[in-house]
């Protein structure tokens, strides 16, 4: 263990569940990596991911945003991409946009699509779906209204998926944020989260949760605190 991560582990007591805004406070005082980190959450839900009906998978639209830009590239067969662009695409298109993929172009956040393009965007799918790109109905990315889906895309979403061990990764912003803005993304969250749970799912859904900045270590949620 560095002498870094020693001093900061030393802040946090490992046996203490902690009150949201107090969790909240002893991230931001344990985040002191050389460039602005992330504030991320992970959450064990009570749910057999090895089940395709309690795989918990969608997308939460943040009051605050992320607080960073959001790079949107946009399937759809619009003769003129102007509104996109000014809600926020980068990059409209096509086959056009297939092809730019393909020769490695994928610096993006999201990727959207209109049902009609999905079969065309299916053929991304090896380049798409390692990096999590891939466009899903449950995330809201494949749309007909794709103006939409962009404009709630660009202000900043947590998108999560949970993993084969039953948790959810996701950012709810930057360290930076005031700490009611980020009590306001970690509870509108949470409430989202709650209205996805399988009916399928018996006993405890919400297990744990720890919060945490890019570089620190995580603190754990006394989820009795949580207004939900």
């Amino acid at each position: 263990m560095s002498k870094r991560s020693a001093q900061l582990k030393q802040l946090i007591d490992a046996e203490i569940k902690y009150e949201m805004m107090a969790a909240i406070k002893l991230v931001k005082q344990t985040a002191n990596a050389k460039f602005k980190e992330s504030f991320d959450v992970a959450i064990r839900l009570g749910v057999d991911s090895r089940k395709s009906d309690q795989n918990v998978r969608g997308v939460s639209n943040l009051p605050h945003g992320v607080g960073k830009n959001i790079k949107i590239a946009v399937f759809a067969d619009v003769a003129d991409p102007k509104d996109l662009m000014k809600a926020g695409a980068i990059k409209v298109g096509m086959d056009d946009l297939v092809e730019d993929m393909k020769a490695g172009n994928l610096d993006y956040d999201r990727v959207i699509a209109t049902p009609a393009a999905m079969k065309l965007v299916g053929k991304l799918g090896q380049l798409l779906g390692p990096k999590g790109l891939m466009p899903n109905p449950k995330t809201g990315s494949v749309t007909n209204d794709v103006l939409q889906a962009v404009k709630q895309a660009s202000k900043g979403q947590a998108v999560f998926r949970t993993d084969k061990a039953g948790v959810i990764h996701c950012s709810i912003g930057r360290v930076d944020f005031d700490d009611e803005k980020l009590s306001d993304n970690f509870v509108h969250l949470m409430k989202d989260l709650k209205k996805l749970k399988p009916s399928s799912s018996k006993g405890i859904y919400f297990q744990s949760c720890s919060l945490s900045s890019t570089m620190g270590p995580g603190v754990v949620v006394d989820m009795q605190t949580l207004p939900i």
